[in-house]
Parts: C-alpha cells; structure tokens; sequence
C-alpha cells in the first residue's frame, strides 16, 4: 500500500520541528477484544493515579500538541486535542467509549503516550494526503461532534476536502468495522524519540489485536516541504 504525503509550506514555516508518524497496514476490524480492554482498565487506573486536571496539561506531548494549537492560531481550550480531551475524561472518572478494537487501541496508545492520532480508511481517500491548516468556514463534521470550526488547526485534506485534525476524525474517512485498509497519523510535535517509541508501540498492538499484514511505517518530517 502506497500513501503520498504533502507538508504544505505554512505548516513548515510555522511549526518547522514537527514530524508525523505514519502507519499503513491491512487489517481485521472487531466490535471490541476484551484483552485490550483489559489493557484500558488497567491503564486508565494508572492515569488516575498519575494526573489531575491541572496536570494534563503538564504531559509533556499533550504541552507541545497545545503549543503547536497556538502556533497556527488555534485555541486548545476551545477544541482540545484529542488525547488532552481523553486523559481529562479519565481523570474526572469516566471511563472510555467503547467503540471498535481499531478505535479503541488508538485511544490507548493516546491515553499512555500524550499523543493525538488519527486513523482512517484508506478505501475512503481521495488521491494523495496534505498537512496544512484549517482555513475560514472550511467544512468539516467531526466523529461524535458535529460541525467543527477547524480554522487554525492542523488538518489533512485529500483531493475530496478536510478529513482529519489533531482534535477529531472526519466521519467520511473514520474508520469502520468494514475497514480493511488503515492509515494512522500521528501529530508529533515534541521530538523524534517518544514518536519512534509510539510508532514501535501502535506497530505491536495493530499486530496483537487488529492481525495487521503488509505493514508500512515511517516518519515524515516538516521539512519535507
């Protein structure tokens, strides 16, 4: 499997040291496996233990993710990363939706690592995928939101629009229980080291629990542009 990536040059003028994670494989979706879920649990007893709200924000990758919001003019109070929005769920005693094995172990590996990801049917693409920034009244519905003002947030758009951004999912390119082909993006604005690290560790767990074959991953740096 093949996927073209673009950083668009205001993205690299704006937040040069960022580099994104990439992850494409074929794999087997289910309504949820109880061993990850146990794996939640158990972590989201540790985040409870580890964090309050005034420290969420402390993670040092949830630190770099708001300041990459500011940086391209977005507020990260209004609409929050996702992994920022998860572990202060966890934190106030809830407990995580679940939804999809595939959506679930994203939702791990945001709540342990810090870091907001993105995953995709690839089925659902349109030509090849560009890093840019949220423009005016630039359509976009969220999985589980709604309508979003996505101006000055980081979004990745194909040839058919907006379909992802550090905060939610596009509902045309989220993944389903029918997908097949899966891209995972991760937003990576604090080093290369805990995002090779969180790479290695989605790399495991999509083979663990999604069967994931002709798996592909790499890094792809701001500088491309």
């Amino acid at each position: 499997m093949s996927l073209e990536l673009h950083i668009d040059p205001e993205v690299t003028r704006r937040l040069p040291d960022s580099t994104y994670g990439i992850i494409t494989c074929r794999v087997t979706n289910s309504a949820t496996n109880e061993m990850l879920w146990e794996e939640i649990l158990e972590l989201t007893d540790a985040v409870r233990a580890n964090y309050t709200l005034e420290t969420v924000k402390e993670q040092p990758v949830i630190a770099a993710t708001r300041e990459a919001y500011k940086a391209l003019g977005g507020d990260p109070n209004r609409y929050r990363p996702s992994a920022d929005a998860l572990l202060r769920r966890v934190v106030k005693g809830n407990d995580l939706y679940r939804i999809s094995t595939l959506v679930d172990l994203i939702n791990y590996i945001s709540l342990k690592t810090g870091y907001s990801i993105g995953g995709f049917d690839m089925d659902q693409l349109r030509g090849a995928v560009r890093v840019g920034i949220g423009r005016k009244d630039e359509p976009y519905e969220g999985v589980g939101r709604g309508t979003l003002n996505i101006e000055g947030l980081q979004v990745l758009r194909d040839e058919a629009g907006a379909f992802g951004t550090p905060t939610s999912d596009h509902v045309r390119t989220s993944a389903q229980m029918q997908t097949r082909r899966f891209y995972m993006h991760i937003y990576g604005y604090s080093g290369l080291e805990s995002l090779k690290n969180t790479i290695e560790l989605s790399v495991y767990l999509l083979q663990k629990y999604g069967n994931a074959e002709d798996l592909q991953a790499w890094t792809v740096p701001s500088s491309v542009a």
